[in-house]
């Protein structure tokens, strides 16, 4: 009886938990606002000196170690993806019309004409969704960024094509709604 309880509780908080980070209806699109993120952070880069790992003495008097290219470096990596998913709290979805909403940076949140409680619902759900794409897509993408394959607008189609699969999963997802629909129409 009390495995049967324990059991139901720790299903009842992984439903919890799962609807909360699966909550994203068009992942596409928040994927794309996630690149474009890290789109701003790569722009924003400024160039960097290498670095310089030689702190060792030989006998003679020699420095030893290595240099390393910023560019190809894991501090570069790290530095570009540290603190994405905070930053991501600064967006929320906006109506575009009534069928279609786009993520959105917000600069003032008192200025949105939405209501505050759920933009900020929404800015906490695409920082959740960017905590799973990169855990998902991390070493890949660091290994991407450090072999210098990541360039200022490739983002969005590595990220979320390549990588994470999103725009692939939205545009079958579009085919097979139109495939049906033509064979409901044949019918």
């Amino acid at each position: 009886m009390m495995i049967s309880n324990l059991k139901s509780i720790l299903f009842a908080i992984f439903v919890i938990f799962a609807s909360s980070v699966y909550c994203i209806d068009d992942k596409c699109a928040a994927c794309n606002a996630i690149a474009e993120e890290l789109e701003r952070g790569l722009m924003k880069e400024k160039p960097r000196n290498h670095l310089d790992m030689r702190h060792r003495l030989d006998s003679n008097g020699q420095r030893q170690g290595k240099l390393i290219d910023y560019r190809v470096s894991e501090l570069r990596v790290v530095e570009l993806l540290d603190g994405l998913c905070e930053k991501m709290q600064d967006y929320t979805l906006d109506k575009v019309d009534k069928s279609s909403k786009v993520w959105i940076k917000v600069n003032n949140w008192d200025n949105l004409k939405t209501s505050k409680q759920e933009a900020r619902a929404h800015s906490k759900d695409i920082s959740t969704f960017c905590g799973r794409l990169l855990e998902e897509t991390e070493d890949d993408f660091s290994e991407l960024i450090k072999k210098g394959s990541i360039k200022v607008g490739e983002v969005g189609k590595v990220l979320c094509q390549d990588l994470g699969r999103y725009l692939i999963t939205k545009m079958l997802a579009t085919m097979m709604k139109n495939t049906e629909t033509q064979n409901y129409k044949s019918a």
